[in-house]
C-alpha cells in the first residue's frame, strides 16, 4: 500500500530503483435517479476516475442484480431524492448487500436541490443525507452531496406543482418555464478524485 492506493511493482528506473505504478481497478457506480440528472453526475465521475486508468461501470438501481458485485474493487452508490426521500430501492439494495459493501472501499452520494444552499451542501449539513444515514446500518467510507437540477417543463403536472410549492417555501425558482442546474461540477470532480484514490 502506497498513498492509500493499490500498487504493483513494475520494473526499475534508470538508477536501478524499483518503480511502483497503480493497478487498474474495477469500480461500480450504482445510481437511483428520478429525472436523469444523477446519471449525468455519474458520467462526470466516470470521466474523472478513468483518467486514473481505472475502469468504471455505471448501473441503474433496477439492474444491480445483473452484475457480479464481488467482481468490483470499489462500489459507489448515488441517489437523488423526490419530495425529501430517497428511493426505497436504494434502502433495499443497501440492506441486502451491506456486508459486501463493508468489505470494499465504498462511497455514497446524494443529489438534492436543497444542496444549492451553501449551508446545506456538505454531508454533515445536508438534512436529507443526514436523515438517510440515520435509516441505514451501513456507514459509507466516503460521502458527498450534490445540488441537483430543476427542469419544470419536463415534470408531470402534479410533480411540477408540488416542486414549485417546495421551491416557493425554500425561496427557490418557481416560474413554470424554469430550467436551472445547481450542480457544482468542481465538487463532483473532486469527489471523483477521492473515489479514484480510496
Amino acid at each position: 500500500m502506497v498513498g492509500g492506493g493499490i500498487f504493483r511493482l513494475n520494473g526499475e528506473s534508470e538508477e536501478g530503483d524499483r518503480v511502483q505504478t497503480p493497478t487498474q481497478q474495477k469500480i461500480l457506480i450504482i445510481y437511483s435517479t428520478t429525472d436523469g440528472h444523477t446519471i449525468v453526475i455519474c458520467k462526470r465521475l466516470q470521466e474523472v476516475i478513468e483518467q486514473h486508468a481505472h475502469r468504471v461501470t455505471i448501473v441503474g438501481i433496477d439492474d444491480w442484480q445483473q452484475v457480479d458485485l464481488k467482481g468490483f474493487d470499489k462500489i459507489v452508490v448515488g441517489a437523488s431524492i423526490r419530495y425529501g426521500k430517497h428511493s426505497p430501492k436504494v434502502f433495499d439494495f443497501i440492506k441486502r448487500n451491506q456486508a459486501l459493501l463493508d468489505s470494499k472501499p465504498n462511497a455514497f452520494f446524494s443529489v438534492n436541490v436543497v444542496a444549492r444552499k451553501p449551508e446545506k451542501n456538505q454531508p454533515h449539513t445536508n438534512p436529507y443525507l443526514l436523515k438517510f444515514l440515520k435509516r441505514i446500518a451501513w456507514k459509507p467510507k466516503q460521502l458527498a452531496v450534490f445540488a441537483g437540477k430543476i427542469d419544470y417543463p419536463r415534470y408531470k403536472f402534479l410533480d411540477r406543482m408540488m416542486i414549485r410549492f417546495i421551491m416557493w417555501i425554500t425561496k427557490g425558482p418557481t416560474h413554470p418555464s424554469t430550467v436551472v442546474e445547481f450542480t457544482n461540477w468542481q465538487q463532483v470532480e473532486a469527489f471523483g478524485q477521492v473515489i479514484a484514490g480510496m
